[in-house]
C-alpha cells in the first residue's frame, strides 16, 4: 500500500470521529495500514491542536461547547495555503531545513511532486510525516536536546550538525511578526534558529498574518537575516510596505476554498 500523507490521514481520522462517535487505536491502524505508534501520534497532535480528546485506547470529539468550528476551518485553509505557496519555492534535488512547526508542517502534503529531496529537520512529527511520503525525500536530523516545551531538538549538538551542512533554503516559523525588526520568538532557545539561518542561502518565514505586532520580547531573526517572507492576504498593507523596505520578499496567499 501506498504511504498515506500525514494531513491527509489526520483530516480522514476526523472524519470518522464525526461519523462514529469514538475511534480506537487499533480500528485506525488496522484502517490506514500503519503502526499504532504512528496512530497515537496523530492523536496527540489533533487534541493538542484542539480537534479531538484522547482516550484509553482510541478518542472521542470535543464536547460541542468546546468547539469553534468556523476558526478551525479557515486557520487550516490560511495555513495550507501559506504551505502550497511555500513548496511551490522548492525545485527538485534542493537541500532544504523545515524547522518544527504547525505551518511549516502545512508544505508537506505539497513536496510530493518533488524529487530529490533532502530535508534536515529537528521534529520528530515533521521526520515522520516526511517518511510517510510516496516520493520520500532523503532525510536528515538533527539530533540535540529534546525540548518538551516545542517537541524539537535543540541545543549545541543540534548547531554543531546543522554546520556540517550547507542548505538552499531554510522554512521556519514564528511567533510574531515584527514590521521593525523581525520575527519573534515565546522560545528563549535562539541559538538553533540563527544557525539555521546561517547555513542556508535562502530564508524563507512562512507565518499567518495575525502574527504580526504581538509584543512578544525575544527578536528570532532579524529582517537582514530573512529573505522571503510567506503570509495570507490579511497582512496590513503598512507592514508590508515597512517590510519589503528591508529587503525581504513578501508575499500573500490567499485561503483555499
Amino acid at each position: 500500500m501506498a504511504k498515506r500523507n500525514t494531513l491527509q490521514r489526520r483530516h480522514t481520522i476526523l472524519h470518522l470521529l464525526e461519523q462514529q462517535g469514538e475511534v480506537s487505536v487499533e480500528q485506525l491502524s488496522s484502517h490506514f495500514a500503519t503502526s499504532e505508534v504512528t496512530i497515537r501520534k496523530d492523536l496527540a497532535e489533533l487534541e493538542r491542536n484542539g480537534l479531538l480528546l484522547r482516550r484509553y485506547g482510541g478518542a472521542v470529539p470535543l464536547p460541542s461547547e468546546l468547539v469553534v468550528q468556523q476558526a478551525d476551518v479557515e486557520v487550516s485553509k490560511r495555513k495550507l495555503a501559506i504551505g502550497e505557496l511555500a513548496a511551490s519555492r522548492i525545485r527538485d534535488h534542493n537541500r532544504i531545513i523545515m524547522d518544527f512547526g504547525s505551518t511549516t508542517s502545512a508544505m508537506i502534503p505539497h513536496l510530493n511532486d518533488k524529487r530529490g529531496l533532502v530535508v534536515m529537520t529537528n521534529s520528530l512529527n515533521m521526520a515522520q510525516a516526511l517518511r510517510e511520503l510516496e516520493n520520500e525525500p532523503t532525510l536528515l536530523m538533527t539530533g540535540g536536546t529534546w525540548d518538551p516545551h516545542t517537541e524539537a531538538f535543540q541545543g549545541q549538538v543540534a548547531e554543531s550538525v546543522l554546520r556540517a551542512y550547507d542548505f538552499d533554503q531554510l522554512f521556519i516559523g514564528c511567533d510574531g511578526i515584527d514590521p521593525a525588526r523581525g520575527t519573534t520568538t515565546f522560545n528563549e532557545l535562539l541559538g538553533l534558529s540563527r544557525v539555521m539561518a546561517e547555513v542556508a542561502r535562502e530564508v524563507i518565514v512562512v507565518a499567518e498574518a495575525d502574527k504580526l505586532g504581538r509584543k512578544i520580547p525575544n527578536l528570532e531573526l532579524p529582517w537582514e537575516a530573512v529573505s522571503v517572507l510567506i503570509t495570507d492576504d490579511r497582512l496590513d498593507k503598512a507592514a508590508k510596505t515597512q517590510i519589503e523596505a528591508q529587503g525581504v520578499t513578501v508575499l500573500c496567499a490567499g485561503s483555499k476554498e
